[in-house]
């Protein structure tokens, strides 16, 4: 237990230390809560998911998902990679134009999953970076 304790802590700083996210005060010991606009992320240590959904826990590679945090400008995909780096994640791949016409760039977090971060000129955000899709 106290390997995942330190785990949760490690992916809690990540986010709410290294990249800035509101930590929820529903959060405890078990579960962090991070405040992602109309979206919260929960930090729940995957062998506890695993046991849960009863799967095995060992898995590697892919995970057959990515999330994705949307910009409002193409240059502020290598600007929130940059900060994910210097957090403690690990830039995947840099931002480039991709083929769809937008912009974007993947960092992996602490618990290895893989975040894009994308500027598509498609789907503005408003307001509140909410993506507007048609």
């Amino acid at each position: 237990m106290a390997r995942n304790a330190r785990k949760r802590e490690i992916s809690r700083n990540f986010y709410e230390k290294g990249l800035g996210w509101k930590v929820s005060p529903a959060s405890n010991e078990h579960v962090v809560f991070l405040r992602t606009g109309g979206v919260a992320l929960s930090l729940f240590p995957s062998a506890e998911l695993a046991k849960d959904a009863g799967v095995d826990s060992r898995g590697s590679g892919f995970r057959e998902f990515s999330i994705a945090h949307n910009v409002n400008t193409r240059e502020e995909v290598a600007k929130v990679l940059a900060e994910a780096e210097k957090a403690g994640g690990r830039i995947i791949k840099p931002a480039q134009d991709v083929f769809w016409g937008g912009h974007s760039g993947y960092f992996e977090d602490p618990d290895r999953f893989l975040w894009e971060v994308a500027w598509n000129p498609m789907a503005p955000l408003n307001e509140r970076g909410e993506m507007q899709l048609p």
